[in-house]
């Protein structure tokens, strides 16, 4: 009878156990009704990540708030790159924010980071002074690295590149600042630039206003067109190459 008692005790204290943890529960697991941000933001606002955010944990409760899937959902946010949540006592989720830093521009439609990697800036606007970049479909950071590698080449000249077109068939194309196209091709990329190098600095830094385009496709010359002209200077007898 005694250890009939104490069993019968034990299913007593588990399923007051049970209970009061379900109580408390559903005493913690209340509604969200605050949201707090953080972090250091130059081209986002305040007012446009709660906008954001606010859908995202409009049904959500404080303990079932499945905080990894609400991270994956607000990484879709435009301009984030990266977001960390903690739950705050006694019904807030305090979603720290890492914005993207633009580097470029991309395609029109999107922006780069410095990784390369493209994201959408709308309804934003985009920051002046980016460079224009642009290519097929997943060759952002390789038009980005190439960039990169020629800014230095192009600052030796005190020369800005404002645009970068990496072609469907692997041809290059750049512009110089607000100026001159300079067609750079598919090959010898060391050979040309230094062919170009050559040339500006011998005569054609002083014409560079009036510059239309630069080919360097050719197997020795540089070839020029002026505005308002289809002649070419430099260039060589046999058409380019690619």
């Amino acid at each position: 009878m005694k250890k009939r008692n104490a069993w019968l005790g034990v299913v007593l204290l588990v399923l007051l156990l049970v209970a009061g943890s379900r109580a408390l529960w559903l005493w913690l697991d209340r509604p969200i009704e605050r949201v707090s941000i953080r972090g250091e933001w130059e081209y986002v606002s305040a007012d446009y990540l709660r906008t954001q955010l606010a859908p995202l944990v409009q049904e959500a409760t404080w303990l079932s708030a499945d905080l990894g899937a609400l991270r994956r959902r607000a990484m879709d946010i435009g301009w984030l790159y990266e977001v960390r949540i903690s739950r705050e006592w006694p019904n807030a989720l305090v979603f720290e924010l890492i914005e993207q830093t633009p580097v470029a521009r991309w395609n029109d439609d999107f922006l780069l980071n410095p990784e390369g990697e493209p994201f959408a800036f709308a309804p934003l606007e985009v920051p002046s002074g980016l460079p224009d970049l642009a290519g097929p479909a997943g060759s952002s950071e390789e038009v980005l690295a190439y960039y990169n590698r020629l800014m230095p080449h192009f600052a030796g000249l005190a020369l800005s590149l404002s645009q970068l077109r990496l072609e469907p068939r692997g041809a290059w194309r750049l512009q110089l600042g607000d100026g001159a196209w300079v067609m750079l091709g598919r090959r010898q990329h060391g050979e040309r630039l230094a062919r170009l190098s050559a040339s500006w600095q011998r005569e054609l830094a002083s014409l560079s206003d009036h510059i239309r385009y630069i080919d360097l496709r050719y197997p020795n010359g540089v070839a020029v067109a002026w505005h308002g002209e289809t002649d070419f200077q430099e260039s060589e007898e046999q058409g380019p190459e690619e």
